[in-house]
């Protein structure tokens, strides 16, 4: 019988084959062994109530038995074919009927891909090359969307920074970097600009929301300018609301990108726009010159997309959206309670779908004011969360349907023993 590996042996063995020791994505000081419902359990069987979830797809929770269920029958009929198949049509018609700027789309198999591809769908439509973009904005990992991502130095506006080797000088050419909820600056490069394909935004970018009126007033700009607007749903879109951040806020791209919720679970993402935007990934309609071209071994594979359709089927049901509002706000309500008590400054910044803290006076409105006073103080109420049993990204907590009353009441008391900590440090 093999020997059972304790979290150690596996955090060693992962240093000699995974560079910085891990996939990229999270602390590899953790390796997770299994996940069920709200919860997961790592490799020496540690439990945690999990508020990372994936990074945002498991919505409704690890392992859901309908999800699972489609899954199961659909894994004997196949789980690729690189060609059309019924299911991925199904979701393909699913997500038409829910996000309003879609006519049509097109899978790829992560939200980096659905990003590269609006960017090149933007151009190859208006024949411009030039793309704006806010200071702090996620868009995967192509070499503009590392364009001031998260950089280190603070420059002045319109220039882009580079936040990753290896990316030519040229890119940041093509790249301008607004800050995020300020209209006057956007309005201001749209004046000065005018070979600018589209405004790229995640509706509410990273956590921090956008002021009253704010995307509407891209939309405008937008409008005025003949520019187009794309929206980053990677993370908002089924979140928000069923429709997304265009159903929340009621404003409409012409572009949009969608991801995470939409595999349930399973990498699946997709690029979607009018028809008349979407035919540039059809060299009949547009010939050699106009033609996008896009392929990709697993995109709308089978497996996949019956756990994007499931997922989707239970987030239509009547108070899904009320339950996971009413949990995130239970959430947001028993830190900002414990932090007060304790006379703790803080902000709560984002929605109730998807939310964190930062230890800080300053109202949170963009990249550059999203940020703890003191980063120890933050480091150390994450890290105290941990030991108590709650499993959540350094600078987001996502919410999720599978959440239980149990749940919270293990949350808040991981909370206050928190601020007891942060208090006496």
């Amino acid at each position: 019988m093999l020997k059972i590996k304790t979290q150690s042996e596996w955090i060693a063995r992962a240093n000699e084959v995974l560079p910085a020791g891990g996939f990229g994505n999270f602390d590899p000081g953790i390796i997770i062994a299994r996940g069920e419902g709200s919860r997961v359990w790592d490799e020496d069987g540690n439990e945690y109530v999990d508020y990372l979830i994936g990074s945002g797809p498991m919505l409704l929770g690890h392992g859901h038995p309908e999800v699972m269920e489609a899954v199961l029958e659909q894994l004997p009929k196949g789980m690729t074919f690189f060609a059309n198949n019924s299911k991925g049509i199904e979701l393909a018609e699913a997500i038409v009927d829910a996000v309003p700027c879609c006519e049509q789309v097109r899978f790829v198999a992560s939200g980096g891909e659905a990003d590269m591809y609006a960017i090149r769908l933007a151009r190859a439509y208006t024949g411009r090359n030039k793309i704006l973009k806010f200071e702090g904005g996620y868009h995967g990992m192509s070499a503009e969307a590392q364009m001031s991502l998260a950089p280190s130095r603070q420059v002045n506006f319109p220039q882009a920074v580079p936040d990753s080797a290896g990316i030519p000088e040229s890119v940041a050419e093509q790249m301008l970097i607004a800050p995020f909820n300020d209209l006057e600056a956007v309005e201001n490069l749209l004046a000065e600009h005018d070979d600018i394909a589209a405004i790229m935004v995640e509706p509410l970018q990273r956590i921090v929301p956008p002021r009253p009126g704010y995307l509407l007033g891209l939309r405008d700009l937008c409008d005025n300018h003949n520019v187009l607007l794309i929206f980053d749903e990677i993370v908002t879109g089924f979140r928000l609301a069923y429709g997304g951040a265009q159903e929340k806020y009621g404003v409409t791209p012409d572009i949009c990108t969608l991801g995470k919720i939409i595999g349930g679970g399973f990498p699946l993402a997709a690029t979607g726009a009018s028809a008349e935007i979407m035919k540039h990934f059809d060299k009949a309609q547009v010939g050699e010159e106009g033609w996008l071209m896009q392929l990709g071994t697993l995109s709308g594979n089978p497996v996949a997309s019956v756990a994007g359709l499931k997922t989707m089927e239970v987030l239509r049901r009547d108070g899904v959206y009320n339950q996971l509002r009413a949990t995130g706000a239970a959430l947001q309500q028993m830190q900002t309670e414990a932090l007060s008590k304790a006379g703790i400054p803080h902000q709560i910044c984002g929605d109730e779908t998807l939310f964190d803290i930062y230890f800080t006076d300053a109202p949170c409105r963009d990249y550059r004011s999203a940020r703890h006073d003191d980063p120890k103080r933050g480091e150390v109420y994450n890290g105290t969360l941990r030991s108590e049993g709650i499993f959540k990204a350094p600078g987001k907590l996502y919410p999720s349907l599978a959440i239980t009353d149990s749940d919270l009441d293990q949350t808040r008391d991981a909370v206050e023993k928190a601020v007891r900590v942060i208090s006496a440090a």
